[in-house]
């Protein structure tokens, strides 16, 4: 299964964490992940917590603010980047008043960083739980990516179409787009069926020139790609009739989720995109 006949369909980056991010025709993968990538973040000033969409009961607008960079980011330096709150007011992250701004907008104050608070937390609200006590989880952040760094667990998140029609399939209705499932890299997989990527944790892949990834985890799924963010409603169909299709379930937090795409750790850097080829090395 060398030739899969997949390509790369788009690349994605989200310059702060759990705000929307930007498109790419290309980009550049280091061993750190996609260049650029969550490499900001809000802390919460009251609990030393990395503020996450994933609690949408205390940030329940948050998917409403969009990140981009002023300038193109390269590894020795890190551009400022435009905050666009969700009443059109843009900020950048060099004002000298930038945490008052999003304070005053987010409603609790908070710090706009690009270091990782020590053993850093996220908070996770699970709807299922909703008016028992644990309803709202604290769960580590960066677990196999680079201490210091605010991915959720790995620096490298891919998605194909194949799992986004896996879905559509199931319900119809709903409105499964990329923008929900929040990749780095969407891979065409032109015409397969079903949730393909689950055969790819534990396998190498190829992608371009050079990149060289290890398939590490399926990526077990929460509220996020319910909540709404831009034109797409909130829709919790879209767990309950199209995630949890995917079997099998995924340990996670004391739980099992069902996945949808796959984490990936970076074997041999490289720049990737729109039209590379995807291989699949063993």
């Amino acid at each position: 299964m060398n030739n899969t006949h997949a390509t790369v369909a788009t690349l994605w980056r989200y310059p702060v964490k759990s705000m929307m991010g930007e498109e790419l025709n290309g980009a550049e993968i280091t061993t750190g992940g996609l260049l650029g990538d969550r490499a900001y973040a809000l802390v919460d000033a009251a609990t030393g917590n990395v503020i996450s969409a994933k609690n949408p009961k205390k940030w329940p607008d948050f998917f409403a603010y969009r990140a981009a960079y002023t300038a193109p980011p390269a590894q020795n330096g890190l551009p400022s980047v435009w905050i666009t709150l969700p009443d059109g007011t843009v900020l950048c992250s060099d004002q000298s008043d930038i945490d008052y701004n999003l304070s005053r907008a987010l409603g609790n104050k908070v710090v706009l960083q690009t270091q990782s608070p020590s053993d850093a937390k996220l908070e996770q609200f699970w709807p299922e739980y909703e008016g028992e006590a644990n309803e709202v989880s604290s769960e580590a952040v960066a677990g196999d990516a680079p201490q210091g760094t605010f991915f959720d667990y790995a620096a490298l998140h891919l998605l194909t179409t194949s799992s986004i029609a896996a879905m559509q399939q199931h319900y119809p209705e709903g409105r499964f787009e990329v923008r929900r499932f929040r990749p780095n890299i969407m891979i065409d997989t032109n015409g397969m069926n079903g949730f393909v990527e689950n055969d790819w944790v534990g396998k190498t892949i190829k992608i371009g020139d050079s990149l060289r990834l290890q398939i590490t985890d399926p990526c077990p799924r929460c509220v996020m790609p319910t909540l709404a963010q831009g034109d797409l409603p909130q829709d919790n169909g879209i767990f309950k009739n199209g995630i949890a299709k995917n079997k099998p379930l995924v340990p996670f937090a004391g739980k099992e989720l069902p996945s949808v795409g796959v984490y990936a750790r970076v074997l041999t850097p490289g720049w990737v995109k729109r039209g590379d080829a995807l291989s699949i090395e063993g």
